[in-house]
């Protein structure tokens, strides 16, 4: 996904063949984890930096933010669903403010679009990989390594906790 501050973990490439829906999970902020189960089942994630620049207005980060998603959209062939990680604590104030900006340009892009969507409490996606709902941001990581992936931070592990309960089977929603 080129984008300006973007860093992907090496993964299979993004694939147009026809199969399953293809299921994006997010981590919302200024720096968005992301993972991407394309159509052909292959999982791709990494981050991206929505930060303005020293000359753009605050509300430059959502419009790159909504052409990223649609840029995303396109080269997976549409996107079916968005599970996105539902915080209900911030640290501070600010947090809480952009958490809630790229919220709304989220939900706004998926109806706009009729792209189903869905918040997953942090409690849950970290109790699904850790067995902890607690667990801190190394126990994450941690968690997502042991199952074959190499994230570069705790964005990227959270998003790719994430994606596989989003899919899974067993225990999230496939």
């Amino acid at each position: 996904m080129p984008a300006p501050g973007a860093s992907a973990s090496p993964a299979a490439p993004l694939s147009l063949a026809v199969g399953r829906p293809a299921v994006l999970a997010l981590d919302l902020g200024t720096t968005t984890g992301w993972a991407l189960r394309g159509q052909d089942g292959a999982i791709t994630s990494g981050t991206v930096t929505f930060r303005p620049s020293r000359f753009e207005g605050g509300g430059m980060r959502y419009l790159r933010f909504r052409g990223w998603l649609g840029e995303l959209a396109g080269l997976t062939g549409g996107l079916t669903r968005i599970a996105f990680e539902e915080v209900r604590s911030h640290a501070g104030t600010d947090a809480a403010h952009l958490y809630g900006g790229f919220l709304a340009h989220l939900s706004a892009w998926c109806e706009e679009r009729g792209v189903a969507y869905e918040g997953v409490p942090v409690g849950t996606i970290k109790r699904f990989a850790t067995g902890r709902g607690n667990a801190d941001k190394a126990a994450m990581i941690a968690a997502v390594r042991a199952r074959g992936f190499a994230p570069a931070d705790d964005n990227e592990a959270d998003a790719i906790a994430l994606l596989l309960w989003a899919t899974d089977p067993q225990g999230g929603r496939a």
